[in-house]
């Protein structure tokens, strides 16, 4: 699966992965952004609640986004795949300014949206210029590449992750979720050291990576985003080790990255960004 082009002229719409367990109340400044980037008053915001099982988790979001300035929310639920290939649900998320996938299991995604209309016109919207995000499962979703899911621990094995194909609006990154809370650099310096070519994004909960068009990394919440570059790995032991015994990587550069910092997955440079300027 690859990214849809972007013609020329037009730009790719942000992609906003959340590590999940995002303030809803007393500081939502991740959604309260993430609106403002789908128009703000303006904004029409569809909600897919696929991978969750719990009713109300669509019927949360479509009281919330309203009163942080959305105009209007609508929610979207698949629970098979005829349904996805609906022609009215289509219509509903043609006319979004924003979609957003909440949390729950990521897989409920893959298998229910992935090779539908409902996956394929999200890929266009998103190069067209609208903006897409998701939380805890619906981050995963976002990348080509989708952790499907792993153990816990810091040693990365061969054995702690296992990959499956994502909604795929960019190649760029393999994002983690919950990450410091539930100990995942394991499994996601393993799904780099399958094949270094994308950035490994680890997302702490209520913290989010605003992905600009420009591929430029902003981060937003109260937690960090571990960043792990494998393009200067000299050296992995993958494929030499047994399924459940520690790989070797040599050359990782890791960021740990908070509010305000920034990381560009073109120049794989990362600033502190405002962080810089703030007084003690």
């Amino acid at each position: 699966m690859c990214p849809s082009k972007v013609a020329e002229g037009e730009t790719r719409g942000w992609i906003v992965p959340i590590g999940g367990a995002e303030d809803k109340e007393a500081n939502p400044k991740v959604l309260a952004r993430f609106v403002d980037l789908c128009g703000g008053r303006d904004a029409r915001i569809v909600v897919i609640p696929t991978a969750s099982r719990l009713t109300e988790t669509g019927a949360q979001y479509q009281r919330l986004l309203p009163e942080l300035g959305a105009a209007r929310v609508d929610v979207l639920d698949f629970d098979t795949r005829r349904d996805a290939h609906e022609q009215n649900r289509l219509d509903i998320i043609e006319q979004a300014s924003g979609i957003f996938f909440t949390g729950g299991n990521q897989l409920r995604l893959s298998t229910l949206l992935g090779g539908t209309p409902v996956a394929k016109l999200i890929r266009i919207l998103s190069a067209r210029g609208i903006t897409v995000g998701g939380t805890s499962a619906g981050a995963s979703i976002l990348s080509e590449h989708m952790i499907a899911f792993g153990s816990e621990g810091a040693s990365p094995r061969a054995s702690s992750v296992r990959l499956c194909p994502g909604l795929g609006l960019t190649n760029r990154f393999i994002i983690d979720q919950h990450f410091r809370q539930r100990d995942r650099l394991g499994r996601l310096t393993a799904a780099l050291a399958y094949n270094p070519f994308a950035v490994g994004i680890g997302l702490d909960e209520d913290t989010a990576a605003f992905i600009a068009p420009d591929n430029t990394v902003e981060v937003e919440g109260s937690g960090a985003i571990t960043v792990v570059d494998a393009s200067s790995m000299s050296f992995s032991s993958m494929s030499e080790v047994g399924q459940n015994d520690a790989v070797c990587m040599l050359g990782l550069t890791v960021h740990v990255l908070t509010a305000g910092a920034t990381f560009n997955l073109h120049t794989r440079q990362a600033a502190a960004g405002r962080l810089a300027h703030r007084k003690d």
